[in-house]
């Protein structure tokens, strides 16, 4: 299996196998410390939970991966396509103090013992590694962000900045909502077929009332078309499993948040 479902002292979270040899985990809703509706392992720090519990969660999962989370460093997602290099110095910020940036859906590090951190609660969250000049990249892609390519844009900051090819890096597509629970209306697959044009038509279907479409494939396809040729896709659908995601589709806004790590 490309993706392990792991559990440390009844915290489960996932791992991928393409990320092999870096820090990483894609969390999920157990393990942690806070109340309904949050419960238990809510991670994102703007939904309404004690910070005291949100903090002791990112404790028990930073534990569980390896990571400090001092060292974490959190976006600030508004469903855009903005790619922020991220340094040492930005250690802390959104957890222990506050960000000093706005509208970063996607983060880039080459520096060691830095850990970058994306939100989801049905939108795709992608871990990119480049093990041959050590960098990584953390992506939260809505269908905004899949529409304006902030997976591909990721992958050209990570070469533009840091030297990458993007042949070497490899890239972990994680939990999401999938096509059988994503139905929308023509502004979506419009939105796709003006970025992407008739490759995205294979990942798109209609069901006489919906478009279902499977963002996870079209993320994929922007990866590939820039180039990353090593690629893994999580076949959990946050929407089909309450017991372990939180899904903004299904439950609205009174919900946690899971969260995307990787730390070189």
């Amino acid at each position: 299996m490309p993706f392990q479902t792991r559990e440390e002292n009844g915290l489960v979270f996932l791992t991928s196998d393409i990320l092999d040899g870096v820090r990483h985990g894609f969390s999920t809703r157990r393990g942690g410390v806070s109340a309904p509706p949050w419960d238990s392992l809510n991670l994102g720090v703007s939904r309404g939970d004690e910070p005291e519990h949100v903090m002791e969660n990112y404790r028990r999962f930073c534990a569980a991966i390896g990571v400090d989370p001092a060292r974490c460093v959190l976006s600030q997602q508004t469903h855009n396509a903005v790619v922020r290099h991220v340094t040492a110095a930005d250690c802390g910020k959104g957890l222990l103090r506050p960000r000093d940036y706005t509208g970063v859906d996607a983060m880039i590090c080459d520096e060691p013992d830095v850990a970058l951190v994306v939100f989801s609660a049905d939108c795709n969250v992608i871990l990119l590694y480049d093990p041959v000049h050590p960098a990584v990249g953390a992506v939260h892609a809505g269908w905004r962000g899949t529409a304006l390519g902030i997976a591909a844009k990721t992958v050209r900051a990570m070469a533009d900045t840091f030297g990458c090819d993007p042949r070497d890096i490899r890239a972990a597509v994680g939990p999401a909502i999938g096509p059988c629970c994503f139905e929308t209306d023509g502004d979506v697959p419009e939105a796709l077929r003006a970025a992407l044009g008739s490759a995205v038509v294979p990942y798109m279907t209609w069901n006489g009332a919906k478009w279902h479409i499977d963002l996870k494939a079209v993320n994929a396809l922007w990866l590939r078309r820039e180039g990353v040729e090593q690629v893994e896709i999580c076949d959990h659908c946050t929407a089909c499993r309450p017991d372990l995601y939180w899904s903004h589709r299904k439950v609205g806004n009174v919900r946690g948040s899971q969260a995307a790590v990787i730390c070189l």
